[in-house]
């Protein structure tokens, strides 16, 4: 489609670069993977989903999409496990990092600049999610084919497509809405074809 006889993707990319001269956004392809938009988990949330997870000290944390890290720190401090956020946002990234050094959590708290669809998960014992539905869909067959038996998946608010929860719970969002915790297990909860 034309418009005074631009093309649009001509259009579009004229206002992205604007936009990055202005500063209003520093690296135009740091977000082309990105999944969710970034929303901090309520405190409440944090503490349930980590509950649920059943977590013991020495197992592996893995959250995807940490944002500024409070899951990892959280699980660090009150279970002793090991814990390893992915953020694709290279400002959230470093702005976890910075929280783990601030609470001395460094040897234990490892926070990983990247696309969590190109990450090792098998190290896991439990993977914690606050994703979008699709985000779920596109992530799921990552999770069937490198998470090893009994690793617990824990997704916040959000189902996983094709999988059963062993273990659901509501807790309260930040404005005192009900929100939905869902625990599984793999293999137990994938659904066989």
């Amino acid at each position: 489609m034309l418009r005074a006889g631009i093309p649009i993707s001509l259009l579009s990319y004229a206002c992205l670069t604007a936009l990055a001269a202005y500063g209003q956004q520093s690296d135009l392809d740091e977000f082309k993977n990105n999944l969710a938009p970034n929303v901090g988990s309520p405190e409440s949330a944090i503490d349930r989903m980590l509950q649920i997870a059943k977590l013991k000290p020495g197992e592996t944390l893995y959250d995807l999409g940490c944002g500024d890290g409070r899951i990892l720190i959280a699980a660090a401090k009150q279970y002793k496990v090991k814990a390893v956020g992915v953020e694709i946002s290279s400002r959230l990234a470093k702005v976890a990092a910075a929280n783990v050094e601030e609470e001395g959590l460094s040897k234990r708290v490892k926070v990983i600049h990247a696309d969590f669809m190109r990450v090792d998960l098998s190290s896991a014992n439990v993977v914690t999610l606050y994703l979008a539905t699709t985000a779920n869909d596109t992530l799921r067959p990552n999770l069937e084919r490198f998470l090893k038996p009994k690793t617990r998946v824990v997704s916040y608010d959000y189902p996983i497509a094709g999988w059963t929860p062993i273990a659901t719970s509501s807790t309260e969002g930040h404005y005192g809405d009900a929100h939905t915790i869902y625990l599984y297990e793999v293999p137990n909860s994938i659904n066989k074809k």
